[in-house]
Order: structure tokens, then C-alpha cells, then sequence
């Protein structure tokens, strides 16, 4: 008897909705280097890299820039939502890194295949997952302009029992109303089970606190349907905070040699999210969003010390290589965090 031996690719967990652009890096001599990009982008690639089943829900556009998005996509097992590319050009981000490797963006974005989405198509493109636990955008589809595709689908994919989860991400410096954008955010993240948000997100927000810290505590606090919150603090670290009190610290003992900070925030949310849904599968109780609902302060800290390799593997590479499953625990293994 011949016994297959075939690969069965994991069910689809989690379903992406975002920008997938190409980053032109401003290089020394002057000239750009094209790479794929786009932070919900560089999430499913993180995602689908480190073992989950992970679906795009935006279009692809048929011109190279698309065709280059939907290759790694495919090369890293990312599932897309609809393989068959639009008209609508792919979204550029011109980018310039400062002496520490951080970069500053300028969008264009106007007429983009990623932008191409209404709510209705993305909620059916979910109610054909099964398998679905999880759902997440942020970063430039929480735009003020796009608020009508975005906010609907998420309200109905948290009505649906759905996890959701928002990355704040925000750039304000390409957003032609900032108070609009603000309340978009926010808006957005009402709806959402997990928050992540940076140190600058929060100054961005202009969320009251002393500090970043206190800033996280107020922003949980004000969104009673979120269970959790990431705060990262690049080199400095990251909190998870759960509404039931538990709050972990994870910092990197010694400094890495950064290449750049290119992708690390997605790579921090990947590795976080798939160390979450691996701890929920033995349990088998309940939904994924129940299970956040009630984490242990033992299984918030083995999450937030897998994100952070997940990070500190992605920035000593150039642009944005997200780690695999097993990269990530060697190197939580063999470099281990400072805690609180």
C-alpha cells in the first residue's frame, strides 16, 4: 500500500485585511531599492511563516509590483482572498531611514488595488473560512476615507464571534485630516478583542498619560470590549496588558546589531498571535476570542517573550524577513528576556 506523504497546508485561522504596497528604499547613493511591503502585508507573511493559516483579503493589481506581492505571498502560503488580479495600480510608500534604521514614510495611494475592498465583499470572503478564529487590519486601512469598508466588517466579524484585532500603526504624517484619522482609530479599535499599539501610536492618539505605559492603561480602559494590549517600545521592549489585571514585560538583555526596524512591529504581532492561537488549540474550549478573554499571567509572559523574538529576529535583517516557528522559540531559548 502506498502511503501519501503529501503536505496538507494548516486551515485558514486568520484573515488579513489591508495594505499591500511596494516600500521604495531611499538607498545611500541616492537611488531606491523596491521591496514588498505594506504593514498588513509583511503580517500574513509573518503569520504564514510561522505556521498559521493565513488568508489576504484585499486584491492584488495585475501590473509587476502586484505580481511580485502575490508570488511571496504564495512562496510563504499565504491564501488569497481573490487570486485574480484588478486593474487598479499596486500603492507605493516611499521610505527614508534615519541613522538608526527608522524609517519615514510618503504614501501613494490613490486609485490602489488594495483599496479596492467594500465590507460586504470582505465578510464574504471570511464566511467562506471555517475554520476562521481570527481577524485583523490596521495601519492605513484605518484611514478616515476608508472608515465605510473597514468598521462595518469589523462589527460583523466581532458579532460573528470572530476575534478581532487591531494593529494601531499609525501614520498621521500622510493623512490629510488628522482629527478625522483620530477618531477613525479609535473607532476602529472599539470593535477590537486585542490592541496593538506602539509608544508612538499612543502619542499620535493623543492619549492622556504621563507615559506610555500609563497611555496603554488609559486606552485599555476606554475600550471595554478589548481583553488585551500590546505596547511596544522598540529597543526598550513591550507590555502586554489584560483586562483581568495581568500585565508582562519582556526586554532583549543585550543590544542587537539592527539592520532596520522594517517589519518588526508586524513580526512582533505575528509571533505573538501564533504563540496565542497554539496555547488555545489544546485547550479546546470555546472560541479563540474566549480564550483570550481569560489568559493566565504564565501564558501572557510565554507570548510577549515569543513576540519578541519574533521582533528581534526581523530587525537584524535587512527590510523585512519575518522568522519561522522554530527561529523564533531557539532564539526566546537562547536569548532570554529581561522581565519587570
Amino acid at each position: 500500500m502506498t502511503v501519501s506523504t503529501t503536505h496538507q497546508p494548516p486551515p485558514v485561522q486568520v484573515a488579513i485585511a489591508g495594505e499591500a504596497l511596494i516600500d521604495l528604499i531611499r538607498r545611500p547613493d541616492g537611488g531606491y531599492l523596491p521591496c514588498l511591503g505594506g504593514a498588513l502585508y509583511n503580517l500574513c507573511r509573518a503569520l504564514a511563516r510561522q505556521g498559521v493559516g493565513t488568508q489576504y483579503l484585499n486584491p492584488l493589481s495585475r501590473d509587476r509590483f502586484g505580481r511580485e506581492l502575490a508570488a511571496q505571498l504564495a512562496a510563504d502560503g499565504v491564501h488569497l482572498a481573490q487570486p485574480d488580479p484588478v486593474q487598479q495600480v499596486t500603492s507605493l510608500a516611499v521610505v527614508n531611514l534615519n541613522a538608526h534604521g527608522h524609517p519615514d514614510y510618503a504614501f501613494y495611494r490613490e486609485g490602489v488595488a488594495d483599496r479596492a475592498v467594500s465590507a460586504q465583499g470582505l465578510g464574504h470572503a471570511c464566511t467562506a473560512l471555517p475554520a476562521l478564529q481570527v481577524v485583523c487590519t490596521g495601519a492605513l486601512a484605518l484611514d478616515a476615507r476608508d472608515a465605510a469598508t473597514y468598521l462595518p466588517w469589523l462589527a460583523a466579524q466581532r458579532a460573528a464571534g470572530h476575534c478581532v484585532v487591531v494593529d494601531a500603526n499609525l501614520r498621521p504624517s500622510v493623512m490629510p485630516d488628522l482629527a478625522a484619522y483620530r477618531s477613525a482609530v479609535h473607532a476602529a479599535l472599539a470593535h477590537a478583542h486585542i490592541i496593538k499599539a506602539s509608544d508612538e501610536d499612543l502619542e499620535h492618539l493623543a492619549v492622556p498619560g504621563a507615559d506610555a505605559f500609563v497611555r496603554a492603561r488609559h486606552l485599555l480602559a476606554a475600550n471595554p470590549q478589548a481583553h488585551l494590549l500590546a505596547l511596544t517600545l522598540g529597543a526598550n521592549g513591550a507590555w502586554l496588558l489584560h483586562r483581568n489585571g495581568v500585565q508582562c514585560f519582556a526586554q532583549e538583555a543585550q543590544p542587537l546589531p539592527v539592520a532596520d526596524t522594517v517589519g518588526a512591529g508586524d513580526s512582533f504581532l505575528a509571533g505573538l498571535l501564533t504563540h496565542l492561537l497554539r496555547q488555545s488549540q489544546p485547550a479546546g474550549a470555546g472560541s479563540f476570542a474566549q480564550c483570550v478573554e481569560t489568559l493566565s499571567d504564565t501564558a501572557c509572559q510565554k507570548a510577549l517573550h515569543h513576540a519578541l523574538a519574533s521582533a528581534s529576529l526581523c530587525v537584524i535583517e535587512q527590510g523585512c524577513v519575518p522568522p519561522g516557528w522554530e527561529a523564533a522559540v531557539d532564539w526566546a531559548q537562547k536569548h532570554p528576556a529581561q522581565t519587570a
